[in-house]
This record gives structure tokens, sequence and C-alpha cells, in this order.
């Protein structure tokens, strides 16, 4: 492991809510300049479920995204707190999204989303063999949920991403 190049020259919290807390470095970055950097430490895990079916069906969630300001086709997706299971999260967000529960269970990656500025930590989960009960959204979702074919679905992303290049 190689040491880190940056040096700290002062931090101060400038904000800080129950999910995350941004923190402003004065540095002096690896080439010897002196900067700032901001820190955002989230608290929890962002958790995130592939279910897929038998018939190779995926579990959609859509809904409003207020940071993007657009509507969003996702992954069943939360947070979980730190200082729980990740795999207690993921049944518990799979279940409130869209009420079903699954049987098996496979993580399938963990990794950083933002390196750059942030410490958020994803684990996406593969859930199959599912029982379907009532949905159980929190207060701030309105959540439509739909199963796509994921065939389809992946040629529709292949397609959409040719034509966005």
């Amino acid at each position: 492991m190689e040491e880190n190049p940056w040096q700290i020259l002062e931090s101060k919290a400038i904000y800080d809510n129950p999910w995350i807390e941004i923190t402003e470095h004065q540095v002096i970055n690896p080439t010897g300049g002196k900067g700032i950097y901001g820190e955002v430490h989230f608290k929890n895990y962002a958790i995130g479920i592939i279910a897929l079916d038998d018939d190779d069906q995926i579990w959609l969630v859509g809904q409003y995204r207020f940071p993007l300001k657009a509507y969003s086709w996702e992954i069943p997706e939360g947070g979980g707190p730190l200082n729980t299971n990740p795999l207690a999260s993921a049944k518990r967000e799979l279940l409130e999204e869209t009420g079903l529960v699954a049987q098996h269970w496979e993580e399938l990656l963990r990794m950083h989303l933002s390196n750059s500025v942030s410490d958020e930590l994803a684990i996406i989960y593969l859930a199959r063999d599912f029982e379907q009960f009532e949905a159980q959204p929190e207060e701030t979702e309105e959540l439509v949920v739909k199963k796509f074919i994921l065939k389809k679905l992946t040629k529709w992303f292949y397609v959409a991403k040719l034509q966005i290049l």
C-alpha cells in the first residue's frame, strides 16, 4: 500500500445531516500546490438489488429523482446503516419497494460510486426465487414497479447508448 501523498493543513465540517457529512479540507496536493478538497462522507451503504425471476425478467422501480430533476428507471435501491448487515438492508429495500421476498441472494459486487469526492460504498445483490407481498414504500417514495424482459432491456440500453454516442 502506498502512502497518502496529500497533506491536510486544516479540516472543517461544513454540512451534516443524518445521511451525509461534508468536510472541506485545506490541502497540499501531491505536486506541492495548495488548494481545497471537498469530501462527502456517507453514513449508509448504497444497496442495490437485481431482482431476476425464472423467466429472466428483471424488476425495476420508476420514480422521480430530486437530485437529477428527472424520472428514473432503476433497480430497487436504497441505504443501509453502516452498523448493520448489508444483506438485511437489501432484503428490507426489496420488500419496501417491490413487495418481493427472495429466497436466494448472492452478492455480486462492491464499488465506490464517486471516489473522487465521496466514500460511499455500493453493494449490489442478485435476488431470485420470490414470493410476492405488498410493497411498503417510504413516505418520500412514489414508485412504479414493473418487470422487464432482461434480454430486451439489455438490447434497448445498448441501442440507447449508441444513439447517445
